[in-house]
């Protein structure tokens, strides 16, 4: 079950990106499964037209392989656009006011998506190389000596 319920993750969306207009979430088959800022109707219809438009983008790039490809799109037009962001099974997408800031709606698409799906959105810690927590985890692994002057089996040969 997802960290946060899908209608709460758009509505938390809309509400924190005041480009987007409308949002709304689709499963692996196409369906939609929730929307914040439209009728349902609308949602609907906005729903199968992302669906259309990216099945549109997949066949530009060259069909069955674009559709591990592409993973984020955006259609401008004068009135306002559409931005998409897809992982495995799930696709959100947005309808923004004109001239939005791109890198913001899209800053704003993924982790809502990631949010739906349950996954934390705190990067995980990364050891900065030569550190001494780096050299822990680059040893944790192996198997060695555990005292001074110990051997592994392998190393005298008696297997």
């Amino acid at each position: 079950m997802p960290a946060v319920e899908a209608a709460e993750a758009l509505a938390d969306l809309t509400e924190i990106s005041t480009q987007i207009r409308l949002a709304v979430l689709v499963d692996e088959r196409g369906e939609l499964v929730a929307s914040a800022g439209a009728e349902p109707a609308q949602a609907d219809a906005v729903a199968r037209l992302v669906r259309e438009l990216l099945s549109a983008a997949e066949d530009a790039m060259g069909g069955a392989q674009a559709r591990e490809q592409l993973v984020q799109l955006q259609a401008s037009t004068p009135g306002g656009c559409v931005f998409l962001v897809r992982d495995e099974g799930r696709l959100v997408a947005s309808v923004t006011v004109p001239d939005p800031t791109a890198g913001l709606v899209f800053y704003d698409l993924k982790p809502c998506l990631r949010t739906v799906a349950g996954e934390s959105l705190a990067p995980k810690p990364t050891a900065r190389a030569g550190s001494k927590a780096a050299e822990a985890d680059s040893t944790a692994g192996q198997s060695g000596p555990t005292e001074p002057g110990a051997t592994s089996g392998a190393e005298d040969g008696s297997g």
